[in-house]
């Protein structure tokens, strides 16, 4: 045996000596990720697992994402490489799994109180959805603009969901529609969802005058509990009789929030919002990050998903504040508008963050509750503006 020679096999095929630069540069933006996650509190649980992944997928050699290899034996297919580790968790996402466990542990972390309690709320929970419209006609009308970049309706469709600020929507969405996309997809949307504290208050400072973010609303009615837990039976028929293909975001959304709602399924409530959304959450991120591989993300119609899916959540969340505004034209009892920009999906960040913008101006204003309304509205709005797109490009 020649030591020397296997020695200098084993260097060559070390990652030491394979690297390439975009590879690298991926691997300093899973840098910059976890800095925002540790460094900076944005949003760690998940760009965390996101920037871990997408690190792994871009070590040279590590073949983490590697699909498996079969070959025909007697006109049946037999595996003869095993793949990744990250490309079997990655079929929780391709397979559309991952998504609908993460509502169902949303629903029963969110007290819909607020919506029910000031329904109102619900038109500025739509409204934040005018920037995955804006968006998505927006991706079109970039095939004749920038030179190398062409999206189809259903992958613009897909792009448009992002500003609904509600990753696991957008994964769901993506894989119906756009699979080949849905590795930057899915790592703009939870990228810009840890961002909601930068993005967010520019926005609504940019529509509201000082006297607007100064508003102080009513205190809002108490919610029976028989109410609360028809709601989340009544909206699961409505909304899925109106639009069938978000049944699977809606039903677990909701079914999560009954675990909660009833007060006989405690231990199912329970598991649903801490066991297995931790779970979920730890696969579905590092998955999720494993597909930003280098490779095949820094193109021109990758980081064209990226500079839409930055307007489409800053077009929704304005969205949201324009809505507040026109409805104070002709409410008595006026609203602040900054809570309509917390009708994005982002529960709760979203309104914690324009409950602490309406504290800078005035200390004593408590806007949280207000804005859960929005907020929650938001998460149902998503799910229901996919489920229209699916509906229109599937």
């Amino acid at each position: 045996m020649d030591i020397g020679q296997a020695l200098i096999d084993f260097i060559k095929n070390t990652g030491w000596l394979n690297f390439e630069w975009r590879q690298l540069v991926m691997i300093c933006i899973s840098f910059i990720l976890l800095y925002l996650a540790v460094k900076k509190g944005f949003e760690p649980l998940l760009l965390v697992p996101i920037a871990f992944g997408m690190m792994l997928a871009n070590i040279p050699l590590g073949d983490v994402m590697k699909a498996p290899v079969y070959e025909a034996v007697s006109s049946l297919p037999v595996l003869k490489e095993v793949g990744g580790l990250l490309y079997y968790m990655y079929q929780g996402d391709h397979l559309g799994i991952f998504p609908p466990l993460i509502f169902m542990g949303i629903g029963a972390m969110t007290d819909f109180g607020p919506l029910i309690a000031n329904p109102k709320t619900l038109l500025l929970g739509a409204a934040a959805q005018l920037g995955v419209f804006i968006t998505f006609w927006g991706a079109l009308m970039l095939n004749d603009v920038v030179p190398g970049v062409y999206f189809t309706p259903g992958q613009a469709a897909s792009i448009g969901i992002i500003g609904g600020a509600d990753g696991p929507t957008a994964i769901y969405l993506a894989t119906k529609l756009a699979p080949e996309l849905l590795g930057p997809i899915a790592v703009a949307a939870y990228s810009y969802m840890a961002l909601v504290p930068v993005i967010i208050p520019p926005v609504a400072r940019l529509f509201t005058t000082k006297k607007e973010r100064m508003i102080r609303m009513a205190q809002l009615k108490p919610v029976s509990k028989r109410t609360k837990i028809l709601f989340p039976i009544i909206s699961t028929i409505v909304v899925s009789l109106f639009v069938p293909a978000a049944t699977p975001l809606i039903g677990m959304l909701m079914l999560g929030n009954l675990f909660r709602e009833c007060g006989v399924t405690d231990r199912l409530s329970d598991t649903a919002q801490n066991a297995m959304i931790n779970i979920v959450t730890i696969l579905l991120g590092v998955s999720v990050g494993a597909t930003a591989n280098g490779n095949v993300f820094l193109t021109a119609q990758t980081l064209s998903i990226f500079a839409l899916g930055i307007v489409a959540f800053a077009v929704s969340a304005a969205g949201g504040v324009w809505i507040g505004k026109l409805m104070n034209v002709f409410l008595k009892q006026k609203i602040n508008p900054l809570i309509g920009a917390a009708g994005v999906s982002a529960v709760p960040m979203a309104a914690r963050v324009v409950h602490k913008m309406g504290q800078e101006e005035d200390p004593t204003n408590w806007l949280l509750m207000h804005a859960m309304g929005p907020n929650v509205a938001g998460v149902i709005g998503t799910a229901t503006a996919a489920g229209i797109l699916l509906t229109l490009f599937g």
